[in-house]
């Protein structure tokens, strides 16, 4: 990979890592539903110009409106929602490190939409180590609020599992600004009602407003820019490897600038889900692929043997 594709790979590792520890901040003094809807707000309003420069769009809506719906629903306007109110009981390093094991559960899913590929011995350990790992995190939390937070996040990585699925079956072709753009402006739509009653009744602490800009603008509008930058640089299997680093940039963010602990628990948890993780999405080895037209290119595009960029893509977290 090239230093631009290293340096691409690098700044999709923070950028997708620090979502938890903004939510965390912006919490403290906003609704779950305010937080939600500022971060909708800005992604939609930073992406929106460039999807409409891309030819088709509306033409896109028209033909993929109920898949798009059903993907706005089950990726941002449920899971950014339950995300966002269980930090208000879970640490921040908590939260993402639950989210790492969406990859297990969507193998799992998997099997119910149609994949008949053989998981064998070494997907099946992942499975089983990722889902030991969650249980090292999440039995000391089972009680009062925390029980309903980790449900919540649970709720989230379920959503995170199923949409990208839902996405490589009816949305593999559309182009990503053109499925991104309008969900978020329909989830900004959703949320805006309760954003208006439960808007704060001053202006809000400087360290909240700056999460807010950053949670819309870096984690979401940013991201998605950069991503797709990084899918031409070093093609798309490659840039999916992020998924795999941002738990550990979750974590970190949370023991430097929340003083949230690093305690043996959360580095045990943060291992086995991680090497679950690896292990349970681990396929069998492919040749190079061909590294698709830009993103919205109405010219001719290779269909692409891994769906998942989409899928992370959606996902700003």
């Amino acid at each position: 990979m090239t230093a631009r594709g290293w340096f691409l790979f690098s700044l999709m590792g923070v950028v997708w890592g620090i979502p938890y520890l903004m939510i965390k901040v912006a919490v403290e003094d906003l609704s779950p539903s305010m937080v939600v809807f500022t971060r909708c707000a800005l992604g939609a309003a930073l992406l929106l110009p460039f999807a409409l420069r891309q030819p088709g769009l509306t033409r896109t809506v028209r033909a993929h409106w109920k898949p798009m719906l059903a993907f706005a629903v089950i990726e941002i306007i449920g899971p950014w929602f339950t995300l966002t109110d269980a930090e208000r009981h879970l640490s921040s390093s908590t939260a993402g490190l639950l989210i790492a094991g969406v990859p297990i559960v969507g193998v799992t899913l998997s099997r119910f939409f149609g994949d008949t590929e053989t998981l064998g011995v070494r997907r099946v350990a992942g499975l089983a180590l990722g889902l030991a790992g969650v249980g090292v995190l999440t039995v000391p939390h089972l009680t009062g609020g925390d029980a309903r937070s980790l449900a919540e996040v649970l709720l989230t990585v379920l959503g995170y599992a199923t949409a990208p699925l839902i996405a490589a079956r009816h949305l593999k072709h559309v182009p990503s600004l053109h499925l991104t753009a309008p969900c978020l402006a329909l989830a900004a739509l959703v949320y805006a009602p309760a954003a208006a009653v439960t808007r704060p009744a001053e202006l809000p602490a400087p360290s909240v407003l700056a999460a807010l800009a950053g949670l819309g603008v870096i984690c979401t509008a940013v991201a998605f820019v950069a991503f797709m930058e990084l899918i031409k640089e070093a093609g798309p299997t490659r840039a999916t490897v992020i998924t795999y680093v941002n738990p550990a940039v979750a974590v970190a963010a949370g023991a430097l600038f929340l003083d949230e602990p690093l305690t043996a628990t959360v580095v045990a948890a943060f291992t086995l889900i991680l090497a679950g993780s690896v292990l349970a999405t681990a396929g069998p080895r492919r040749d190079a692929l061909p590294v698709s037209t830009a993103p919205g290119d109405p010219g001719e595009q290779p269909p692409d043997p891994d769906p998942r960029p989409d899928r992370d893509a959606a996902r700003a977290r």
